[in-house]
């Protein structure tokens, strides 16, 4: 059986050329685009709202494509940063060959790359999120000799009509099939073409939140990722609420990624699962069981957790997300297997049976190296998270956590057997830390905190500053207090973040 990993490439151009899109080079684009008769050329890059941005470009010969691949073109900086000032904020942005793929939307054919910023004297710009991560994992890599990994559980909800044939079960959604799942061939669609622009996607499959509201059907759908670089991580999750985005718009559909919807029903999470990788190996265990490196690395989240929400939760409806008594985080805490804590051990193929040959006699007994597959989850953020700070926040606090002496200690304290929520925990509750409430809450932690960012030069203080002032601006200290039982005032709340 073939193992090559481009044999089943969802990749146009990787499928062309024959190798892997991190091997492409600026010779490889320009030979995909005169070989295919290209004429269009897009340069995407995420900016401070966090939605990708878009540049155009249309070959008129060979030297201008070799010129804008080389040298990238000037872009206002002013207009997609809140903290770059108009009178110095010409950037260049310059493209990044690996992340090529074809625009699956484009009525003609076009070649998409994302870009990096540079700054006026040609460095890669301090305050960019993109740039922000890869100091983060350089530094998490040369303080530890690791690699740090991620991927994430894109939640969203699908709105539609509601025609009242086969009704879903209100909030038991969770794997349905058709016809009580509405969406489940648009969310495969999704899958596909997510796969098409460099998504590694892991499965999907329908969530728990349904619900009818105003006569629309509110389905909620999960697309969940395969572990990698952080930044690769972060640039597909980018990606995929851009292709999710288009094809709902292209189908007739809405669909968002809000935080909250109503009272009562589920909100939609961004989890973020995390790993250290050395020489291609999972250091999460040891013996088959969880290591001294992941309880070190979650001891470095539980003690930045209060400010990581700067990062993970972003506007106000995020906190009426994080509430108590829901599959939501309040309590800073881990446990295993335990969806009621901030930190969650995700079950692991740990038993060393054969399954497979159990579940199939015809087959033959194999040994596999699950080991592999053991992740730690971070399960405050949600779809307002800027991925590219929420990951880099995420690669501090392990290093933190490595580097910390009491680290251990800090992981046994905080550890929790069972629901966070039942009796016998009562008295360990009261000792734990507690997620903030509210944006300006959040802000407060990460102005408390901001020097382990800062760190190393990994967050430039101007974005330190720049998120907390967004932060601040919502006033939001007792707002979740104040219309938590007005289903009404929360509708409103939430049609002015719904596209987050």
């Amino acid at each position: 059986m073939s193992t090559n990993t481009l044999d089943y490439t969802s990749n146009l151009i990787a499928e062309k050329l024959g190798k892997a899109p991190a091997e492409f080079t600026k010779a490889d684009i320009i030979g995909y685009i005169k070989s295919e008769n290209i004429r269009h050329v897009n340069f995407m890059y995420p900016a401070g709202d966090g939605r990708l941005k878009t540049l155009n470009f249309v070959i008129n010969d060979g030297a201008y494509l070799e010129e804008i691949l080389t040298c990238g073109e000037r872009v206002d900086g002013s207009s997609l940063f809140t903290f770059i000032q108009a009178g110095a904020s010409d950037l260049y942005v310059i493209p990044r060959f690996r992340t090529a793929f074809m625009d699956p939307f484009a009525e003609l054919p076009t070649l998409v790359l994302l870009c990096d910023f540079f700054d006026k004297d040609g460095n890669p710009l301090a305050s960019s999120p993109a740039y922000t991560l890869h100091r983060a994992c350089k530094a998490f890599t040369e303080s530890t000799g690791f690699v740090f990994e991620a991927m994430g559980e894109l939640e969203y909800y699908v709105i539609a009509d509601d025609d009242g044939c086969f009704p879903a079960t209100d909030q038991r959604g969770y794997h349905e099939s058709a016809p009580y799942a509405k969406f489940n061939d648009f969310r495969q669609l999704c899958m596909q073409y997510i796969a098409q622009v460099g998504g590694r996607i892991k499965y999907g499959h329908s969530e728990v939140g349904n619900f009818t509201l105003d006569g629309k059907i509110y389905e909620q759908n999960e697309i969940e990722f395969l572990p990698c670089p952080a930044e690769s991580a972060a640039e597909q999750l980018l990606l995929a609420k851009w292709v999710i985005r288009n094809l709902a718009y292209s189908n007739g559909l809405d669909v968002t990624f809000a935080p909250k919807i109503t009272v009562g029903k589920a909100g939609s999470g961004l989890h973020i699962h995390t790993r250290i990788m050395k020489d291609g190996q999972n250091l999460m265990l040891k013996d088959g069981v969880l290591s001294d490196i992941a309880r070190k690395a979650i001891a470095g989240m539980m003690c930045l957790a209060p400010s990581i929400t700067a990062f993970g939760n972003t506007n106000p409806t995020s906190y009426f997300r994080l509430v108590p008594h829901q599959e939501a985080p309040t309590n800073v805490c881990w446990g295993d297997r335990n969806r009621s804590v901030l930190v969650r051990v995700p079950l692991g193929w740990t038993a060393d049976k054969d399954m497979c040959s159990q579940a199939n006699p015809l087959e033959k007994p194999v040994s596999f190296k699950n080991s592999q597959k053991q992740t730690v989850e971070m399960r405050s953020p949600d779809g307002s998270a800027d991925l590219f700070m929420l990951l880099a926040a995420l690669a501090v606090a392990f290093r933190y956590g490595l580097e910390k002496p009491d680290a251990l200690d800090i992981a046994k304290n905080t550890y929790v057997s069972v629901n966070i929520h039942q009796e016998e925990n009562k008295e360990l509750v009261k000792k734990l830390a507690q997620l903030p409430d509210s944006c300006v809450a959040s802000a407060k932690c990460l102005a408390a905190q901001r020097g382990i960012y800062e760190e190393k030069g990994i967050f430039a203080p101007a974005m330190i500053d720049a998120v907390i002032a967004k932060l601040e601006a919502y006033r939001d200290e007792t707002l979740r207090a104040s219309i938590a039982d007005d289903p009404a005032a929360i509708l409103e709340l939430v049609k002015k973040f719904f596209h987050c």
